[in-house]
C-alpha cells in the first residue's frame, strides 16, 4: 500500500489492533497459536476499517529477538493474505536496528510500520528528528510514529511533531499516547489536518478523546474484537450516548484488572504519575485469550502470569459480567 492510501485509510477512522504474542511455557514462540489468533481476527474483521499490527508494545516486542520479530512479521503478512491492512512494529532504540527491521517488513510485503519512539538513550530534538527522517527516507511505505512516553521516556512534543510531519513526507500517522488530553488536542491542532491522530491508549481514551479528533484507537483486546468494532463504529458516526454505553460495559473487567494492580503490585518503576503503570493487564489479556478460546500463552518475563485462582475469577467476569461466548 502506497503511503498516501495508508493515510487515508487511518484518516477515516480505524482500529489498529495489536496482536498478542503467545509463547508456551518455556517462553518459546507458538507459531501455530499465533497463526490461529490471526485467522480468528481476519475472520472477523475482514472488510472492516481495521489494521493489524504485529510485534507492537503487546506483542512484546522488546522481549523477542530480532529473528523472532521477523518471524511473527512474516507469518502476520501471510496470514492475512492481503485481507487487511499490516503495520508491523519495527521500532528499537537505534535508529540503524529500526531501519533494518523496517526494511525487512517492506520487503516481505506490510503496508506500513510502526516506530515507537526511541528508549534507553533519549535523544535531544534533532537525533528524535533525525531517526524518524532517516527510518523514512529508507522505506517506501508510511510510517507511523508511535509518541509513547510511558515505554521511551521521550515525547515528541506538538511543534517538533509538526516539524517531522511537514518535512517527512510518509509519515502517516501519529499513535498517541500521552495522559493527558489537553496535550492530545494540542497534537491534533498540530498535525491532525494533514494526518491523522490516532489515540493509542485504547478503547476508553478513544471515547474521551473522540470531541478532540481522535480518528481511531489502538486495541488489544484480541479476545473480542466485534465490541471494539461496534465502539468504532458509534465513535465515527458521532453516536455518543451508544459510544459511552459501551465504554461502561467494560467496568467489570476494569475493575478486575485494577484489583489484579494491587494484588501484583506495586510496579518498580521511578517515573512520576501518570506516567506510572502496572502492566499486569497484559497478562489479563492473555489469559482471557486462553480462556475464550484463543492462544495467549505465557507473558514472558520480567513480565509475569496470572494465578490460577485468578484465572477463575477472570473466567467468571468474561462469561457472566461481560456474556461473551467462547470463541472455539
Amino acid at each position: 500500500m502506497k503511503p498516501e492510501a495508508l493515510k487515508e485509510f487511518l484518516m477515516k477512522g480505524t482500529i489498529v489492533e495489536i496482536l498478542m504474542t503467545p509463547f508456551t511455557k518455556d517462553e518459546e514462540l507458538d507459531v501455530e497459536g499465533l497463526r490461529e489468533n490471526i485467522r480468528y481476527l481476519v475472520e472477523v474483521f475482514k472488510g472492516e476499517p481495521v489494521a493489524l499490527t504485529p510485534c507492537g508494545s503487546l506483542s512484546e516486542f522488546y522481549a523477542m529477538s530480532e529473528e523472532e520479530i521477523k518471524k511473527v512479521i512474516k507469518i502476520t503478512v501471510e496470514e492475512v493474505g492481503g485481507k487487511l491492512p499490516v503495520i508491523a512494529g519495527t521500532g528499537a532504540a537505534g535508529t540503524k536496528l529500526a531501519i533494518n527491521l523496517s526494511k525487512y517488513a517492506e520487503d516481505v510485503g506490510v503496508d506500513g510500520v510502526q516506530v515507537v519512539l526511541p528508549y534507553y538513550h533519549t535523544p535531544e530534538e534533532l537525533g528524535m528528528y533525525l531517526h524518524y527522517k532517516k527510518i523514512a527516507e529508507s522505506l517506501n511505505i508510511g510510517v507511523v510514529i508511535y509518541n509513547n512516553p510511558y515505554v521511551s521516556k521521550a515525547y515528541i512534543k506538538p511543534p517538533l511533531m509538526k516539524k517531522i510531519v511537514n518535512d517527512i513526507p510518509n509519515i502517516v500517522g501519529v499513535k498517541e499516547n500521552t495522559p493527558f488530553i489537553d496535550t492530545f488536542y494540542q497534537q491534533v491542532k498540530a498535525v491532525g489536518h494533514k494526518i491523522p491522530i490516532i489515540q493509542g491508549r485504547g478503547e476508553w481514551w478513544y471515547v474521551a478523546t473522540l470531541p478532540y479528533g481522535a480518528r481511531g484507537f489502538v486495541s488489544g483486546l484480541n479476545f473480542m474484537p466485534k465490541f471494539s468494532l461496534e465502539l468504532l463504529k458509534a465513535g465515527v458516526s458521532g453516536d455518543w450516548k451508544k459510544a459511552h454505553e459501551l465504554i461502561r460495559k467494560l467496568e467489570p473487567l476494569d475493575e478486575f484488572i485494577a484489583r489484579m494492580r494491587e494484588k501484583y503490585g506495586p510496579p518498580t518503576s521511578i517515573l512520576q504519575p501518570p506516567y506510572t503503570t502496572s502492566y499486569i493487564y497484559m497478562s489479563v489479556r492473555k489469559a482471557a485469550m486462553d480462556i475464550l478460546g484463543l492462544r495467549g500463552g505465557s507473558m514472558r518475563l520480567p513480565l509475569i502470569n496470572l494465578k490460577d485462582e485468578d484465572k477463575e475469577e477472570l473466567k467468571k467476569i468474561l462469561l457472566e459480567d461481560l456474556g461473551l461466548k467462547p470463541i472455539r
